[in-house]
């Protein structure tokens, strides 16, 4: 019984770490589901819950978090700003 709840932490722990890599790619709560699911084979139930309990851990940083990536342009924005300065520059 003990190997058992040991894994269960251990695999826990491993979903942490790799939720904390996603943060640093700066992608969302969806993104990191579907990242996880993709890469690592780990259920978007299992991610969506552990980054629930992060987020009731660390309140304060999620809110800035998520306050930051609304301020970070999309990647089509951020196309269609080079598309505009392009325009604009005469060669």
């Amino acid at each position: 019984m003990g190997d058992h709840n040991s894994s269960q932490a251990s695999y826990i722990h491993l979903v942490h770490h790799l939720i904390e890599e996603c943060i640093v790619f700066n992608m969302g709560k969806e993104e990191c589901m579907d990242a996880l699911f993709k890469h690592a084979n780990i259920k978007p139930i299992i991610t969506s819950t552990v980054w629930k309990e992060l987020e009731k851990e660390n309140k304060e940083f999620f809110e800035a978090y998520e306050r930051r990536r609304e301020e970070i342009p999309t990647e089509k924005e951020t196309a269609r700003i080079i598309q505009d300065l392009l325009s604009r520059t005469t060669i």
